[in-house]
């Protein structure tokens, strides 16, 4: 049987690339539900093309548009974001992909897992926010999460099989960004475009100047304890400049295992979306001779502090990764319109996780409050900046 997938997103850059992954196994999967925030006009060309049965605009200015083309295609549409987590409810979906940007998946996320859906994660920010949260519902409504984020897909598949195994430690690789080489002085230079032009991977502003400045992989660290259930100490995170390696794990015995292939999003969403079974596909393959050499080297910390903060809100628990994810969302916004640096992204956020007040053990409510109240100040203290500049 087909699986009927509801892609929540689907105009991002994983979004679009699921639908690649659907449009290649047609007697595989199919678009039941697809989801945009703003760009109406691709989802109505995407809806035109995959007839889901149900399409959701969550900026309600676009609802009639987007109506008005598809109701002749029996297509039904629903506008806001309320209209985005009711869907995952339906009994018509066997996988929700959540390809949202940001802060925006985690109630959706929840909603689908009180119904107990089969979950396909590509947004990090979710386990950031709320990782504890998360798995815990997870276990009581006995819903599958698959990570479909390269890295830890690769982690994924390297568990396979592995039951009982002792894990020791795991290794998250990272490109480095475009800013690998540069010294300090010329990344406190760097604009949105500079960053923006990232070496291995095509995907969205927000996640590619968070590649740029570590934070990526510092949400993809704290995804990992919630994931694989480990310890800050089990994590580790090593540039690989080349990104074929896209993850290994070491075990109790000294054994290591990696997962290695092009960077390539369409493989860990189409395993995610197969699993656990794998399916033939076109996708380019890697050859050997195209990479002599495979390098590494550890990340430079005392530039890119991102990576430390992020450990910090892990150490710290709490909420105190909620308000580091909430401030570099505003910051990243803040960067990509030029109102502050590369560097002072971090000093930013260090504020605000030395600021706001830290709740130990909070509950959902506690966790929209933290986000709210730290998105309010780090916009006051991005404006103070701009005004000292």
């Amino acid at each position: 049987m087909r699986k009927r997938i509801a892609i929540l997103g689907s105009t991002g850059s994983i979004g679009t690339q699921a639908l690649e992954v659907i449009h290649q196994h047609p007697d595989y999967f199919s678009a039941e539900v697809l989801s945009a925030q703003n760009n109406a006009k691709l989802l109505v060309e995407q809806a035109k093309i995959f007839r889901p049965d149900t399409v959701v605009i969550t900026n309600e200015d676009h609802y009639q548009s987007v109506f008005d083309a598809l109701d002749p295609l029996d297509i039904k549409v629903f506008a806001g974001k309320e209209s985005l987590s009711q869907v995952t409810e339906m009994n018509s979906i066997d996988v929700v992909l959540n390809a949202l940007v940001g802060y925006a998946a985690l109630k959706p996320t929840l909603h689908a897992i009180e119904y107990g859906k089969t979950l396909a994660m590509a947004n990090k920010e979710t386990f950031a926010v709320a990782g504890q949260l998360v798995t815990q519902k997870a276990k009581e409504k006995n819903a599958v999460i698959l990570p479909v984020d390269s890295e830890h897909s690769a982690i994924y598949q390297c568990l396979q099989g592995e039951a009982g195994n002792p894990v020791e430690k795991i290794y998250l690789t990272a490109s480095g960004g475009p800013f690998r080489t540069y010294n300090k002085q010329e990344i406190e230079q760097a604009t949105p475009d500079d960053a923006l032009k990232h070496p291995n991977w095509e995907m969205g502003c927000k996640i590619t100047i968070d590649s740029a400045s570590l934070m990526n992989k510092g949400l993809e660290v704290i995804e990992a304890k919630w994931l694989f259930g480990l310890k800050p100490s089990q994590i580790d995170v090593i540039i690989h400049p080349q990104s074929i390696i896209h993850s290994m794990v070491q075990f109790t015995d000294g054994s290591m295992k990696a997962q290695m292939g092009l960077p390539d999003m369409k493989l860990p969403i189409q395993y995610a979306f197969s699993y656990p079974g794998r399916i033939e596909n076109n996708f380019e393959r890697f050859n050997f001779a195209d990479f002599p050499e495979l390098t590494f080297q550890q990340p430079r910390r005392d530039v890119f502090r991102n990576l430390n903060l992020a450990y910090r809100a892990l150490e710290k628990a709490g909420n105190m990764p909620c308000i580091m994810n909430a401030a570099n969302e505003i910051v990243v916004s803040s960067f990509l319109k030029k109102r502050v640096g590369f560097l002072q992204m971090s000093d930013v956020v260090e504020k605000a996780m030395e600021t706001i007040v830290f709740i130990p053990n909070p509950g959902y409510e506690d966790l929209v409050e933290t986000d709210q109240e730290t998105r309010a100040k780090t916009i006051q203290w991005v404006k103070s900046l701009t005004k000292t500049t």
